[in-house]
């Protein structure tokens, strides 16, 4: 799995987020994407994940050394972000099994015991507009760590995570990275400090000539 970037842009209406950004990323690596905050972090990885055009250059997704056409990338990314919603009149249990039909989970694993991995057996049955915050982050880690897919896309991932909430996702993390291309999006060292790749957004920003070229 590859991702190829060629001197690619995104604005919004004349304010460029980030521009002439060129890059690789590749199967069984980690990459962060770092950044204050209101940088552009967001923005990239949603372009990144096929969800969110460009506004200039040329992005390319590879399965295989075959190129992916732009309207099935999302058949192998799964993201991770605090903008998504989860579905709040399921259950935990309603809402893993509606995500399978069309991501399914890495096999062997069963609903059941992912459930019992992000430690919420005993609210399984419950409906996710009762979860405190917490828990919704762990749903939200699970349906995107644990989908069958081969690009791991996350987005600030520890949002609303005590300390135990943060060893299980390292956890998670650390048992699922093999054979995958996983990108991480964080101002938070605690979040991406074992990824190999660090990207800082702002060397990718607007300069003088830039802001000209678009009057």
């Amino acid at each position: 799995m590859k991702i190829i970037f060629n001197d690619t842009g995104k604005r919004f209406n004349r304010e460029w987020i980030f521009r002439h950004f060129t890059y690789e990323f590749s199967i069984d690596n980690t990459y962060a994407i770092i950044g204050p905050n209101g940088s552009g972090k967001s923005t990239l990885l949603q372009v990144l994940s096929g969800g969110m055009d460009l506004s200039e250059g040329q992005g390319r997704w590879f399965s295989k050394n075959l190129p992916i056409e732009s309207d099935c990338i999302n058949e192998h990314v799964s993201i991770c972000a605090p903008y998504l919603e989860l579905i709040e009149e399921m259950t935990l249990y309603e809402f893993l099994k509606f995500h399978a039909t069309f991501k399914p989970f890495i096999k062997p694993l069963t609903i059941e015991k992912i459930i019992s991995l992000i430690g919420l057996q005993n609210a399984a049955n419950k409906q996710l507009r009762l979860y405190s915050s917490g828990m919704k982050q762990r749903v939200k880690l699970a349906q995107a760590i644990f989908s069958a897919v081969p690009i791991v896309l996350l987005d600030e991932p520890c949002t609303n995570l005590d300390v135990e909430g943060i060893q299980l996702y390292h956890q998670l993390i650390n048992e699922n990275r093999k054979n995958r291309l996983l990108i991480i999006s964080s101002n938070d060292t605690e979040e991406y400090s074992f990824c190999e790749n660090k990207i800082n957004i702002s060397d990718f920003k607007t300069t003088t000539a830039d802001l000209q070229s678009i009057n």
